[in-house]
């Protein structure tokens, strides 16, 4: 496997974090015209955003009899926007505000036929100001909005491989742009205990009907101000007896009692000889503990070979 620098960049938080805040605000409109457009998805999977070759996607949103979708390319660093008929829109991605980014987005839907009216302030940040008024956040680095898109594709390629083990029901590989983080998750099939909500500006019966059964989801999250860094995750909910002492693998992989999840920096994956071997130790040693201590039926879930490795 390669190593090379290209393939899996470095991402320091604290030198791309104003670009990050300023893309995090981006892809909560995108994914907000989502929300308001799509029907309803069992666990919010009609929102997400979801990892191409050249950036992020959303899914074919409908619009009456028509339908649309909008992509961040971050190779050519533009906004793009097609529809169903054959119209197309977009702008440039640059250092612009999130305020101006909002109203030329909405612009260029009106003129394609299909304005949208969204709920205006972010969700799951901590602060609430309406994207419409943000002239605070503006930055945008291309050289770290592709190195992001990098990122990206890397995890999102192991992500599919670790999902296709398993034969139960589980979510698309996909971008949760709440918390900004690329998913996947596993069900055991069994119904969970109503969870209890409280994350920041973000409905609780939101919260509940997302983990309205029992899960294992592994991912990758960008990193913020406690904690600084980039992290591939792994959490069970409910979280099992026992879970928390699990020993997983590899060995710099550890679990926050803060957060209640087992975390392995990206730098750990990135530097490795192999990168994907590393990544998929801790996505499948994570998976087992919540397998093992919440007694999945492992038998029935689990493929014993992907059938496209021959016998």
């Amino acid at each position: 496997m390669s190593t090379d620098p290209e393939v899996w960049p470095a991402l320091p938080y604290d030198e791309w974090k104003d670009t990050y805040a300023t893309f995090h605000r981006w892809t909560q409109i995108v994914g907000k015209i989502c929300t308001a457009c799509c029907p309803w998805l069992n666990h919010s999977w009609h929102v997400t955003l979801h990892v191409t070759p050249r950036g992020l996607i959303t899914s074919s949103i409908p619009h009456g009899t028509r339908t649309f979708q909008i992509d961040f390319n971050l190779v050519d660093h533009r906004l793009g926007i097609v529809t169903s008929d054959g119209a197309s829109g977009g702008f440039h991605l640059r250092p612009m505000t999130v305020a101006a980014f909002y109203t030329e987005l909405m612009l260029e839907l009106r003129e394609l036929g299909v304005p949208v009216t969204i709920h205006g302030k972010p969700n799951e940040l901590p602060d609430t100001l309406p994207f419409a008024e943000d002239d605070t956040h503006s930055a945008y680095d291309p050289e770290y909005a592709d190195r992001l898109r990098r990122v990206l594709v890397q995890s999102d390629r192991v992500l599919t491989g670790f999902r296709s083990r398993f034969l139960g029901k589980s979510s698309p590989v996909h971008v949760f742009w709440g918390a900004l983080d690329l998913a996947v998750t596993r069900f055991s099939g069994r119904p969970a205990p109503e969870h209890a909500g409280g994350f920041p500006h973000l409905p609780d019966w939101i919260t509940r009907e997302a983990y309205s059964h029992e899960v294992s989801s592994a991912g990758l999250w960008l990193g913020g101000e406690k904690a600084p860094a980039p992290m591939f995750y792994s959490y069970a909910y409910p979280s099992p007896a026992g879970f928390a002492e699990t020993k997983v693998r590899p060995g710099e992989a550890f679990w926050s009692g803060d957060m209640g999840e087992f975390f392995l920096p990206y730098d750990v994956v990135r530097t490795a000889d192999d990168p994907d071997a590393v990544l998929l130790e801790f996505l499948q040693s994570t998976y087992e503990a919540a397998a093992e201590t919440g007694k999945w039926d492992r038998m029935a879930l689990e493929r014993p070979m992907n059938p496209a490795d021959g016998d």
